[in-house]
């Protein structure tokens, strides 16, 4: 047994080791790198062909002095330039130990003497050789620094420039579609193109080498269209039937979260019907240009139809007692379905219309002319989902995600409205950026909102409870879709007109991070610092489980000792982590002396109280004037210490309420301990007899009563005080001490009654106070009753006397006031 509680405590001082070993490593590391570093050769460092870069940045100049340089060309320079620009930003660094070392020397040398001071000359020597070794070794990474501001500005320039175009782009006025001059252009170019189409498959069926081949592949052409029809037309609608059979049985997250994948069916197996349409027009042979960007397009096409169907059904489900995002009536619901399928119809409508006409080959009247009957139709689409979504706010509660709902439907409505009036007056890019954005954030909107839902119904399942309603208004499916929600920003930047480049750039200077003083932070460092400051943590943590569960339980400090060793190990462990976190990743934080100092200031103003309780929770830890398990009185409160933070102390009362008292009442307040230096405490039991008991028998009685109590300690023995004299009886105490105070109340419960069996036994008396009341106005009490018609009393009343107070038997009667 000795040998299994000696490997039990090896075992429980496994985690202290760990922590000290680890928590040594960590301090010692940078200590020690310095020394390291000037032992050891300086590590290569990487290079920057200066030369090479020069001609870079100066072609770049060159081309951007040229306004009509093109889009694509700007999007080449760009990257071009941004790859140059990480380069130079790593060469930033280069030489950065060296020079760190070399500045710890210089500081080393003190500081240099004021003008018409001299000093030693071996110290002015060496200073001057630090300093010009200083110089050489910065010059790589102050070449590098103004290398890369040139490129970071010609960047700049780069996107400025695209704003510029892409604004003017959008301001642009076309030639108005609703004035009839501009039609009978556009209806040449339209029939120019169908008349294309057509020419192509004409000229392919009349080409006897592709009439061939159509004719060789005719079994596999047929066969893909047999399989397009099946997986188009009659796969979907046994989908959608066994989507409905998926919502009976098992539990309601089950059926949601099997529901949701079983309709994905219903976009992937169509669009697979659409990839075998492609296939076979491939085959065919009889395609021409435009035919053939169509049949590659058809998969897109028949996507982008098949996904507004499907979140229309999930938004809008068929079946009324289904599972809906909006509480709507099935007649809206069957108008929501529809409007989501005329969303993907209008964005197919217009992928169509520009891979069939070419902007380049066509007017700005004939485009105009022929994208307005789509915005159009996409305005008319917009317009009534926002009434869609405006009837489910009213129709629901005044939940924020349905107060959200009711903007949406403002925007909507607003944009359904201004985008075809812009187009009409010749605005059409500008109503472009506005329809076909919107319609597609409505869909991304309901796929958030058809994915935060299936994400909640996932942990419903993983982790089940007892409240159906948490299921998806839970903390976790809540953060679930906060995530989504971030996640999906960039894409909504995207849709919304900004450009990848946009977007690669933020995250770039994100990369890149701020300069603090001579030290550049960025979100490495910051992940780092996370990764170190969480290590000490959790070894923080198991160090102070080690010591509370193993290491101190077996010396003899007391509970509270304890308690407060652990907590004042936890906090100098965190303290300790951040410290350590700080110096591994470098982070100076020299500069914020002057910023930290003015803080401190401030917050010692602002929070003095806040101090105030902070300090005195330190003290309290240290001194432990009280501790957990205390019974203590403080400021009228009295109970049982229950824990002891930095800032307050929780008290139990004895009626089971929680009282937080600040520490600084603790310290500065009178505190009324019993049970901080031991359990033994004093109890005084007041008894009262009758006037002309015998006193010597009642203490006898008294005394022998306290002796025979098990909790009542012997030695001092009790004692039995005559206290004096009261209005009814004679005052006597018994002061006992108690081996344990917190049974004082179960003591002078059991001496009470042990004190009224042995006095009737003895035959002492127990005084009560009795009283004589006599009436003055008796007969006008009489007269009162015979007016109400009440019986008269049949023993009359006696005469008025004086008030008479008499002594009871065992008490004093005392006469009451006048009636």
């Amino acid at each position: 047994m000795k040998t299994c509680d000696r490997l039990r405590g090896l075992r429980a001082l496994i985690p202290a080791v760990l922590v000290l070993v680890v928590g040594l490593g960590l301090v010692a590391g940078p200590v020690a790198a310095p020394a390291w570093a000037d032992e050891a050769a300086a590590p290569a460092e990487p290079t920057v062909d200066y030369a090479e870069w020069e001609k870079a940045a100066s072609a770049a100049e060159d081309q951007l002095e040229n306004r009509n340089i093109s889009d694509e060309r700007l999007d080449e320079l760009r990257d071009q330039l941004a790859k140059w620009r990480a380069t130079l930003l790593n060469a930033q660094n280069v030489n950065s130990t060296r020079i760190a070392t070399v500045k710890e020397q210089i500081a080393a040398l003190g500081p240099a003497p004021e003008e018409g001071k001299t000093e030693a000359p071996e110290i002015a020597s060496r200073r001057s050789d630090l300093a010009d070794l200083l110089g050489k070794l910065q010059a790589p990474g102050i070449t590098a620094e103004e290398a890369y501001r040139r490129a970071d500005g010609l960047i700049r320039e780069i996107d400025r420039t695209q704003r510029e175009r892409q604004a003017n782009e959008l301001l642009q006025l076309w030639p108005a579609p609703v004035n009839p001059a501009n039609w009978p252009e556009a209806a040449v170019g339209i029939s120019d193109t169908l008349m294309r189409i057509v020419d192509e498959a004409r000229e392919g069926w009349q080409n006897k080498d592709a009439r061939g081949v159509f004719l060789s592949n005719l079994p596999l052409i047929l066969g893909l269209l047999v399989l397009w029809a099946g997986l188009t037309f009659y796969a979907r609608r046994w989908i959608e039937n066994f989507v409905d059979r998926m919502q009976a049985g098992g539990s309601e997250a089950r059926r949601r979260v099997l529901s949701v994948l079983a309709s994905l069916g219903q976009v992937v197996v169509p669009t697979a019907g659409t990839v075998a349409l492609t296939v076979a027009l491939l085959n065919s042979g009889l395609l021409g240009e435009v035919t053939r960007r169509i049949a590659v397009s058809l998969p897109f096409l028949g996507f982008t139809v098949f996904v507004a169907a499907w979140l229309g059904g999930r938004a809008f489900p068929r079946q009324q007692g289904e599972d809906a995002a909006l509480p709507l009536p099935p007649e809206s619901r069957i108008e929501g379905r529809f409007m989501a399928q005329m969303m993907g119809l209008v964005i197919a409508a217009e992928f169509l219309r520009s891979i069939t006409m070419d902007p380049q080959s066509y007017s700005e009247a004939v485009t105009a002319v022929a994208s307005f009957p789509i915005l159009v139709a996409g305005g008319l689409v917009l317009i009534r989902i926002g009434r869609v979504l405006r009837l489910a706010r009213e129709a629901g509660s005044q939940s924020y995600v349905l107060r959200l709902l009711s903007i949406l439907a403002k925007v909507v409505t607003v944009i359904g409205f201004v985008g075809p009036a812009l187009a009409a007056f010749g605005y059409v890019a500008a109503a472009r950026a506005m329809i076909f954005p919107a319609i597609v954030t409505l869909g991304l909107i309901t796929l958030l909102l058809v994915l935060q839902r299936l994400l909640a119904d996932i942990w419903a399942m993983v982790s089940p409870s007892d409240d159906a309603a948490s299921d998806r208004d839970g903390l976790v499916p809540v953060l679930i879709g906060f995530a989504l929600t971030l996640l999906a920003v960039p894409v909504f930047v995207l849709i919304w007109g900004a450009r990848l480049a946009d977007l690669t750039e933020i995250w770039t200077r994100f990369r890149e991070g701020f300069q603090m003083g001579e030290t550049r932070i960025s979100p490495t460092d910051f992940l780092l610092f996370a990764v170190i400051f969480a290590i000490g943590y959790m070894l923080t943590r198991m160090f102070q489980g080690a010591l509370k569960t193993s290491i101190l339980p077996r010396t003899r400090m007391d509970r509270g000792g304890q308690t407060a060793l652990v907590s004042g190990t936890g906090y100098v462990g965190i303290f300790l982590s951040a410290l350590v976190a700080i110096n591994a990743t470098g982070i100076d934080l020299s500069g914020l002396a002057i910023v930290a100092g003015a803080l401190s200031v401030g917050i010692g103003f602002g929070l003095q109280n806040i101090v105030s309780n902070f300090v005195s929770g330190i003290i309290l830890l240290i001194e432990r004037p009280v501790s957990e398990g205390d019974w203590i009185e403080v400021g009228g409160v009295q109970g049982i210490v229950k824990s002891i933070s930095v800032r307050s102390t929780r008290v139990q009362t004895f009626d089971r309420t929680m009282v937080i008292v600040p520490n600084a009442d603790l310290v500065s307040q009178q505190v009324k301990n019993w049970t901080r230096f031991g359990l033994a405490g004093r109890l005084i039991v007041p008894v009262g007899v009758a006037f002309g008991s015998d006193t010597r028998k009642v203490e006898a009685v008294l005394r022998e009563i306290a002796e025979a109590q098990p909790l009542v300690v012997l030695n001092p023995p009790p004692v039995v005080v005559l206290q004096g004299f009261g209005a009814d009886a004679m005052m006597f105490e018994i002061r006992v001490i108690l081996r344990d105070v917190n049974f004082s109340l179960s003591v002078k419960n059991e001496i009470n009654h042990q004190i009224v069996k042995r006095f009737e036994e003895e035959g002492i008396e127990i005084p009560f106070a009795q009283s004589d009341v006599t009436l003055r106005n008796a007969d006008e009490i009489v007269a009162a009753l015979a007016a109400l018609r009440m019986p008269a009393p049949e023993t009359p009343i006696p005469p008025v006397a004086p008030v008479v107070a008499e002594e009871p038997k065992g008490g004093r009667a005392g006469a009451a006031d006048p009636a």
